[in-house]
């Protein structure tokens, strides 16, 4: 996608981030997100994925300043009329302000240019920050007693590891938030390095993390 729109519609979700490159899959059953995403599909196809805070209401609460933008790449209607769907993430982006549009959804306009490195191809990390971050990871999984498939693991390429990691790993939302806004991968990758010290360093002391 060569051209990015000045405005997105927003889908609110706690606990959820979207990273350039890795995949989102919804089950949307709210009568306003079907709406959302018959109206997406019949335009650019891009929802905005956003992080609730405290604050608003429980119909509209706060969001975070920063989403993830992602891509419809597969829509299949279930009998009992949901949409099931997969976002592709695209980038990140700000929201400059949302809009007071008719919509039953919310919309905002938005900045994508701090994120303009989302649309270059990710840059490598040397094989020391591989071995590195792969013994925290086994250490923590350790602790937390997650089971994985290393093999996986070891043959994906480590921004692919980070960014699936920064997804779908069970830390608080303003863990994930941190991440999402990191600038680029390096810096992403540093957060996630930190993180996982700094929680297998609570796990060592008997700390609650």
């Amino acid at each position: 996608m060569t051209t990015l729109p000045d405005t997105l519609p927003l889908f609110p979700l706690g606990g959820a981030i979207l990273l350039p490159g890795e995949v989102l899959p919804l089950n949307v059953f709210e009568p306003r997100y079907l709406n959302m995403t018959d109206d997406a599909m019949a335009a650019h196809k891009l929802i905005g994925i956003v992080q609730t805070r405290d604050g608003g209401t429980p119909d509209r609460p706060a969001l975070e300043a920063v989403g993830g933008a992602g891509l419809i790449t597969e829509h299949a209607e279930t009998e009992d009329g949901r949409y099931l769907i997969a976002l592709q993430g695209i980038s990140r982006f700000e929201i400059r302000q949302e809009l007071d549009e008719k919509t039953p959804y919310r919309t905002a306009s938005v900045d994508w240019s701090v994120f303009e490195a989302d649309r270059r191809a990710p840059e490598a990390l040397i094989n020391s920050d591989r071995e590195r971050f792969t013994a925290l990871l086994r250490g923590w999984f350790a602790n937390e007693g997650i089971k994985c498939d290393w093999s996986t693991v070891e043959a994906a390429p480590i921004v692919r590891v980070i960014d699936q990691m920064a997804m779908v790993a069970p830390f608080a939302a303003k863990e994930k938030q941190a991440l999402l806004e990191a600038g680029d991968i390096r810096l992403r990758y540093d957060l996630m390095t930190a993180l996982l010290e700094r929680k297998l360093a609570e796990g060592a002391s008997g700390i609650e993390n």
